[in-house]
């Protein structure tokens, strides 16, 4: 496996070792021994799968407390995925990584607690694969503006389509500060 660092602190990018013939291919999608010896470290407890069409964006989300580190990968199609730091000690606060997910590629984003996290489907339909290292928690969840000047994000469409939760998200500097983390 190799495993590629981003520009913020904690972000990885992870691309398996694909197995692959005229029949088709095989990947291991986690593997503790190997994802600890590559740097990541994690206890999952849950799993969660989402479809979605072109034009959707889901996200910018995070829990706080109870916070999440997500192992995300696309199984079908593409999406233009996002991680924005949220650690106010964070010499990154309020920076954003992107990066184009897709099953042709198979890479996977690690994205750890401390981040808010969305994504933009780019392809016909996309079906979303993600790993959580805290059970989802809906009393704890935060929800910040995809479209938060003060963030800048460069999605690749200016009018995707949200949820109505998702519209009435927060910008950045609206969210108390017990709310971000440490």
């Amino acid at each position: 496996m190799k495993v590629l660092t981003c520009d913020i602190a904690g972000l990885l990018v992870l691309e398996p070792k694909v197995h692959g013939d005229a029949r088709g291919f095989f990947l291991e999608t986690w593997n503790r021994r190997r994802y600890r010896e590559a740097g990541l470290d994690a206890d999952f407890v849950q799993d969660n799968v989402s479809f979605s069409r072109r034009g959707i964006l889901r996200g910018l989300h995070c829990q706080n407390p109870n916070p999440q580190g997500k192992l995300l990968q696309v199984l079908q199609g593409e999406v233009f995925d996002v991680a924005v730091d949220l650690r106010r000690s964070s010499p990154t606060f309020g920076k954003w990584h992107g990066l184009v997910l897709s099953a042709e590629s198979k890479r996977q984003f690690y994205v750890p607690p401390g981040f808010a996290h969305g994504f933009l489907v780019l392809s016909e339909t996309a079906l979303f694969h993600y790993k959580c290292t805290e059970f989802y928690s809906p009393g704890d969840e935060l929800a910040i503006r995809w479209d938060d000047p003060d963030i800048g994000i460069a999605w690749p469409s200016k009018e995707p389509l949200i949820s109505e939760r998702d519209a009435k998200g927060l910008r950045l500097r609206e969210v108390p500060p017990q709310r971000l983390f440490a």
